[in-house]
């Protein structure tokens, strides 16, 4: 099976682009996911198989093989952050939630421009508290 690492992945749309030192970029769907993975991060290194599709090669049966390591997740984690630090992260975050669930209460997804930023400050407040 070739390998090759993701060049792009998009979850809205559920597809995106794998990279491999074999041919051309190879087109890759969600479904061809692993079981319980929905999105793959640029760099991912990957292994996959190839059919023919309607407009290319199309990859099947996409196994992770490593992620690439987050820079801002290993700066995050180089020191803990003062409680008086943390309370308007916390406070900002309690209003970003509000904004994203008023959302949902109407039956929609929270815009992208609202969601990149909550889930960011989601992570690094894990990250604070998991020290």
């Amino acid at each position: 099976m070739p390998t090759g690492k993701v060049k792009w992945f998009d979850t809205e749309k559920g597809f995106g682009f794998l990279s491999h030192a074999e041919g051309p970029d190879v087109y890759v769907r969600a479904e061809a996911l692993p079981e319980g993975v929905t999105t793959l991060k640029a760099g991912t290194r990957v292994e996959f198989g190839i059919a023919q599709g309607r407009r290319g090669d199309q990859a099947l049966q996409v196994r992770v093989l490593d992620e690439p390591t987050s820079v801002a997740r290993n700066q995050s984690q180089a020191r803990r952050r003062r409680p008086d630090e943390m309370v308007p992260i916390v406070e900002d975050l309690i209003r970003l939630l509000d904004d994203v669930g008023e959302s949902y209460r109407h039956q929609r997804h929270p815009d992208p421009r609202t969601a990149r930023p909550t889930a960011k400050l989601l992570r690094a407040l894990a990250d604070q508290l998991e020290q």
